[in-house]
């Protein structure tokens, strides 16, 4: 089978819909151009369009709806537990034309990675602003496949923690995932590889991994 296409830029009516999720509180200030090309960002480091794609903490749709339109042979899978930003980004996907290739999953992240058919089966994970790296680790992990990698937007390099992400050995050994390349446009990005299955025990119930986090 043949690697998903890629596709041109987002189109005007992407920018609409992001207009309208600003308007609705659910993107922060700043031109929504800005959002779209940060959105883009995500793709520069990754060399192959994946074929299942979940997005954690989709909000107002970035970056999931602009990946969408640029690899529009991908299943995406938008998470978002809030039901007013579920409910906005179905009416989105809707607008797009996007139906029967992008899901909405309005339920917690803890929740989404026990589902069989989602659990160790997507090949990429983005987070834009999900949580803190912890977090967003567990419950990425149990959503992608062996060889499957997480990206994150990360903070800028003057503002960033150290040991953000702990390098082996660390908890994320517990996840399966090793810390993989960063990559820099006008915005910073962290990948991570899942390079064997996440144990049966993760995620943890809804809420724990943020109440007791691993690092």
């Amino acid at each position: 089978m043949p690697p998903p296409s890629t596709n041109s830029d987002p189109s005007p009516e992407h920018e609409h819909v992001f207009a309208e999720a600003r308007a609705l509180g659910f993107l922060g200030p700043g031109p929504v151009s800005d959002g779209i090309e940060h959105a883009r960002g995500f793709a520069a480091g990754i060399d192959e369009p994946p074929r299942l794609l979940v997005d954690l903490g989709s909000g107002g749709g970035l970056p999931g709806l602009v990946l969408a339109s640029l690899w529009t042979g991908t299943t995406l899978v938008l998470v978002e537990a809030n039901q007013r930003r579920s409910r906005f980004l179905q009416h989105a996907v809707d607008e797009l034309g996007y139906g029967g290739r992008v899901l909405v999953a309005d339920r917690r992240a803890e929740l989404v990675g026990r589902e069989p058919d989602l659990r160790g089966r997507a090949d990429a994970v983005v987070a834009r602003g999900f949580g803190r790296p912890a977090v967003t680790a567990e419950c990425a992990a149990p959503l992608l496949r062996v060889g499957g990698y997480l990206v994150v937007s990360e903070p800028p390099l003057a503002g960033r923690p150290v040991g953000r992400w702990p390098e082996p050995p660390s908890p994320l050994d517990e996840l399966g995932l090793v810390v993989g390349p960063a990559w820099t446009t006008r915005f910073h990005y962290q990948s991570l590889m899942q390079i064997f299955p996440c144990p049966d025990r993760f995620p943890r119930r809804v809420g724990v991994p943020a109440k007791r986090p691993l690092f």
